[in-house]
């Protein structure tokens, strides 16, 4: 309200029809102007009073977050979480409400359409006066910001291809001397031929080396075609996600092979586990992965008798999610476990060595990080930890200090 409204509307007893009609289209042109700047901001805002129920909403908060179409109609006394239809934004209103937190942020990731939207929701009180007349909740799409931490997080993985590329150039050596050799012996068996009687070399001859230059060629094609698979990006769908829900689905569905093959299991994970930038089907890929090497390393130690035993725990930590995957099964000696993550590095006879490669990739794609302790003979644990998201946004405490929540 400007000055000359504030002291007119104080003379009001006073005013003339004419006088009083100039201060309402004084005071409409100002809230015109007001509904007219709010709705321009690229800040989704919502204003709920005291008991939560929506006083205003602008189009950037409509954009940003589901609401529903009753959401519009201000004459409905619904608390603001039975407006919106993403359960994870509902709840958060929900406890922030009954805990009666009116200062705090957090990030939600909403799926549509096969497209994954962030946003950042984050509550300050509304003052009017001296006292809090309900809370104000902004909300801010990061979505490019975060695409810009992942597409440099990935520019940074690529330094890594140096080094496996020399892998590759070794591995390619091998197959390459061999069609070399074979291919100079089947041209001085020809040469001979045409300067003695002309008559090619007998046909087991010929096939004898045409067949190992085949062979070594399919070698070749394997080579380049686990190469492309070990450089190509991890396609990620990232959303903010609870990681232990994934955890128990998968143990699950292992439950009955750990039966059949008496092994017990030990599972105890966070109560309140925070949401993770994951992907669901590709965290579910590491599980599985890990799993069996356990499965297999303790069937491979106590074969038909019991004794096998996989312990895995969840726990949060210093701003991060610490997954543990233990076993009790045949372990590795020191020079394999360091070597375990590299590209082509299997102790299985048909292995491929990739499998713990994409594990390796995987996480470094949810930001996080994977190690591997294991000791031959009496077991492995597989640690792995990423980081809970923090929204990085200064708010004020009760007590007039800054927190980073």
């Amino acid at each position: 309200m400007t000055d000359f409204v504030k002291k007119v509307s104080e003379k009001i007893p006073k005013l003339s029809t004419e006088q009083v009609g100039m201060l309402l289209n004084s005071l409409r042109s100002e809230n015109d102007t007001l509904v007219s700047i709010l709705e321009s901001l690229s800040t989704g805002l919502i204003i709920v009073d005291n008991d939560w129920h929506i006083i205003l909403v602008n189009k950037a908060a409509e954009r940003n977050i589901p609401l529903s179409v009753r959401a519009r109609d201000k004459n409905e006394a619904i608390p603001i979480w039975e407006l919106i239809d993403d359960t994870s934004i509902a709840d958060f209103l929900k406890k922030s409400a009954e805990k009666q937190n009116t200062n705090t942020g957090e990030e939600f990731s909403i799926a549509n359409d096969d497209k994954v939207k962030f946003v950042m929701l984050t509550l300050i009180p509304l003052v009017t006066g001296e006292t809090i007349g309900g809370t104000i909740i902004s909300v801010n799409d990061i979505t490019e910001r975060r695409k810009q931490e992942i597409l440099i997080h990935r520019m940074e993985s690529l330094a890594s291809l140096t080094n496996l590329a020399a892998s590759v150039a070794h591995e390619i050596k091998n197959p390459l001397g061999a069609i070399s050799i074979h291919i100079q012996l089947l041209q001085k068996a020809i040469k001979k031929s045409r300067e003695t009687d002309g008559m090619l070399p007998d046909e087991k001859f010929m096939e004898k080396y045409l067949s190992v230059v085949n062979e070594e060629i399919d070698n070749l094609n394997k080579i380049v075609l686990d190469f492309l698979f070990a450089v190509r990006p991890v396609q990620t769908n990232l959303e903010l996600l609870e990681p232990d829900s994934i955890v128990e689905k998968t143990m699950d569905f292992f439950m009955p092979e750990f039966e059949s093959k008496s092994i017990k299991t030990d599972v105890n994970l966070c109560k309140n586990s925070p949401r993770l930038l994951i992907d669901q089907k590709l965290l579910r890929e590491v599980l599985v992965n890990l799993v069996q090497n356990a499965l297999a390393a303790m069937v491979s130690r106590y074969q038909n008798n019991s004794g096998g035993k996989l312990v895995v725990r969840s726990l949060v930590k210093s701003e991060k999610y610490i997954l543990t995957v233990a076993d009790n099964g045949i372990g590795m000696d020191e020079k394999t476990s360091e070597r375990i993550f590299e590209p082509y590095y299997t102790t299985k006879a048909d292995g491929t060595g990739l499998g713990l490669t994409m594990v390796y990739k995987i996480i470094k794609e949810f930001r996080g990080d994977i190690n591997v302790k294991s000791v031959e003979g009496k077991g492995t644990v597989f640690t792995i930890s990423i980081p809970v998201p923090q929204n990085g946004t200064m708010l004020l405490s009760s007590g007039g200090e800054s927190d980073k929540k």
